[in-house]
């Protein structure tokens, strides 16, 4: 059992797994095998032997380089390449099927033009390497590819050493000395894997949480790192900050300690494996103090490795939103779990995406040949998050978005796919009878980003419109069905499960239907009375404020959504005089017929309808998110009395003054346009990461 301080702070609870918790966990463990999460021997087998023969081949392209660059024979001799491993291959979270993040580090003579060139040569000759796809502009270039079917995502660095030893260690700092900034975003990879694995105190329970935390991630909607939301590295690091609160826990109950901290967690203030190491190199790190982008974060999530770095910088306030409702809706059921009231198979139930909304953005790309399509639809990905942004700026938060994180397709379209956002109104903003804001600007300037794609050709396309959740395709259902319209007195959550697990008094049963509205709610806190520090304290909860809209009358407006694009493409042009047109508007009445309708499509309330309309109207921003990271004092009252026993039964025992999470209270920075959210979080004194500490912790260890 480890006594071992890991992290920046102490452990909220150094107590082992009772009973209970290895029953809960051999569960867990059952429900994770049914899932097929781990892969067969054989699998296991064939990628160590692609791996060993990767390293082959890179080994020999090294020689080869030196030989036509004239190096004499025994530089030749020497030259060496090697590969490494990172990503989940490396923290051996890998499922059946998944590719293999490789690295590639050669010596300062085999430059990246040799990598993407020589390399990329021999491999095409290779009749074991499919789907060849070099991505050299990226920002960290990569080459993608099949090896005996065996997905490789493979980087490459070369470091400033004339010979590569074969125990070369990434680890040390001075592997960063003298090279560009591409090759230390690609050595980085595999330094935070390996500093992950060392700051973590059981890396099997590491491993086993982390899996049951991506599973759950992506079946509720939440990973996808491109589109704004965590990505494997992000989630590793969540779980791994869990991990050193909890060093001897058991898997199962990792878990649950996730999903009560993080739903408690006060954004914008970071999650740290250990203490922000500013090195010696001179290379920019994470710091709001001096870098003012980095004040814009939302969500950080610091890598420890050096130069440390926000891994989560993608995520968008809408996006913030979502996770932060899935994480009280984890930590609910979660505790149901705990009082034998529901079981794994609860928390893991997918997200019903399409039954969520009532309005949402379908956005259509295609080409004409599938590498177009390869290279067409990894550029679109990568700039929908910027569609989110956009839309939060341009409606000052008021409309909201959900993306959804993967792509759809109908198979009597080739080379098509289609991409979906949920949309809301901000929770808290009252709807005004005829205030109206427009997005179509808001459109045309994310299809102008889209079109400057430095690759683009005239078959490459792109078409945004509006479309309403009973006009939604069929293909985007499962087994292309669309399923029965639920009773409107069912939920559409998938939490509905937890019905049976609550109390029936009427605070609990409307909690209750608040809750179920998922991704329809947002939260707003419910006060409880502040307990001593001894004490044992309720979890706060936060309640969903979706409003009076049972008096609501809901007109059959009809309305045509769609973009008429002055950008290159095959998109037709709207008629002489016609408005581009692409908006969504409150109003509570009235029929509309704007600019060039191909035809009539009803539009269910937000809270207020959808229309097509001229002008911005700004709100004001009620109910902004309030970033504020949980006291020690509520982790600790979020605990159960049995684990505050085992840490002294008081708060003052966790999270000493030294530790990083032992915040100080400073001058908040000023919030960004974007910084509004549908929840807010206890009011409390504002609290912001204080970089003064930093020293002091590195010096008490």
């Amino acid at each position: 059992m480890s006594n071992t301080a890991y992290g920046i702070s102490e452990p909220i609870s150094t107590g082992g797994p009772s009973e209970l918790d290895v029953v809960r966990n051999r569960e867990l463990e059952k429900f994770l095998a049914d899932a097929g999460l781990y892969e067969s021997h054989e699998e296991a087998i064939k990628r160590e032997e692609v791996l060993g023969r990767l390293d082959q081949i890179v080994k020999t392209w090294v020689k080869n380089v030196c030989r036509a660059k004239g190096f004499n024979d025994d530089l030749v001799h020497e030259a060496n390449a090697k590969i490494f491993t990172f990503g989940s291959y490396r923290l051996g979270v890998h499922g059946p099927g998944a590719d293999i993040d490789t690295l590639c580090v050669g010596p300062r003579h085999a430059m990246r033009d040799d990598f993407f060139g020589e390399l990329h040569r021999m491999l095409e000759e290779m009749p074991e390497i499919q789907e060849l796809h070099p991505v050299p502009d990226a920002h960290v270039p990569v080459m993608k590819f099949k090896f005996n079917g065996v997905s490789i995502d493979l980087l490459y660095a070369n470091v400033s050493l004339w010979v590569i030893p074969e125990d070369l260690d990434v680890s040390q700092e001075s592997i960063l000395q003298n090279v560009d900034d591409q090759t230390v975003r690609s050595l980085n990879g595999c330094r935070v894997t390996d500093q992950v694995l060392h700051l973590v105190p059981n890396i099997q329970s590491f491993r086993t949480a982390l899996r049951c935390m991506r599973l759950w991630a992506k079946r509720r909607g939440v990973y996808s790192n491109v589109t704004g939301f965590l990505g494997g590295i992000n989630w590793a690091l969540l779980v791994a900050r869990i991990c050193q609160l909890y060093p001897n826990a058991a898997p199962s109950m990792l878990v649950s300690r996730f999903f009560r901290v993080y739903s408690l967690w006060r954004w914008p203030n970071p999650v740290l494996l250990c203490p922000i190491n500013e090195g010696s190199l001179g290379l920019a790190y994470w710091d709001p103090r001096r870098n003012f982008k980095d004040r814009q974060h939302l969500m950080p999530i610091i890598t420890p490795a050096y130069p440390c770095m926000n891994s989560s910088y993608n995520v968008s306030t809408s996006t913030l939103r979502v996770m932060m409702e899935e994480f009280l809706r984890g930590n609910e059921i979660c505790e149901a779990i705990e009082a034998n009231k529901a079981s794994w198979g609860s928390l893991f139930e997918p997200f019903p995406f399409f039954e969520a909304y009532k309005n949402y953005l379908r956005i259509d790309i295609a080409t004409e040949s599938d590498d177009d399509m390869r290279q067409w639809k990894g550029w679109v990905e990568s700039r929908i998050r910027l569609l989110t942004l956009k839309i939060e700026r341009d409606t000052v938060g008021v409309l909201q978005c959900h993306p959804h994180p993967g792509e759809f397709s109908d198979k009597s379209k080739p080379f098509h796919h289609s991409y979906f956002m949920g949309l809301r109104r901000k929770q808290g903003v009252n709807p005004q009878q005829g205030e109206q804001f427009d997005i179509r600007s808001t459109v045309e300037d994310f299809k102008r980003d889209v079109y400057a794609y430095s690759f683009w050709k005239s078959s490459m396309w792109i078409h945004v419109c509006h479309v309403r959740r009973k006009d939604l395709p069929d293909f985007v259902f499962s087994g292309g069905v669309r399923p029965a319209q639920p009773a409107k007195s069912e939920s559409r959550s998938g939490s509905r499960s937890l019905g049976s697990a609550k109390t029936t008094s009427p605070d609990a049963a409307s909690s209750r239907k608040r809750k179920h509205d998922e991704v329809n709610t947002g939260f707003s806190p419910k006060g409880s009375d502040a307990s001593s520090p001894g004490e044992t304290r309720e979890l706060k909860r936060f309640e969903a404020d979706i409003g009076d809209t049972s008096s609501t009358t809901l007109v059959d407006n009809q309305v045509e959504v769609s973009i008429k694009s002055t950008l290159p493409g095959p998109v037709p042009a709207p008629a002489s005089g016609a408005a581009v047109t692409e908006t969504i508007t409150v109003v509570q009445s009235a029929e509309l017929t704007v600019g060039q309708q191909s035809g009539p499509h009803g539009v269910e309330d937000l809270g207020y309808d959808l229309e097509l309309t001229n002008g911005v109207k700004h709100f004001d921003g009620a109910n902004e998110l309030q970033t504020e990271p949980p006291t020690p004092e509520q982790i600790v009252g979020a605990a159960t009395s049995e684990e505050k026993d085992r840490i002294g039964g008081s708060s003052n025992n966790v999270l000493q003054s030294e530790g990083l999470e032992e915040l100080e209270p400073i001058e908040p920075a000023p919030s960004s346009s974007i910084a509004s959210a549908a929840f807010v979080v206890p009011q409390k004194p504002l609290i912001r990461f204080n970089f003064t500490s930093l020293r002091k912790t590195t010096e008490s260890t």
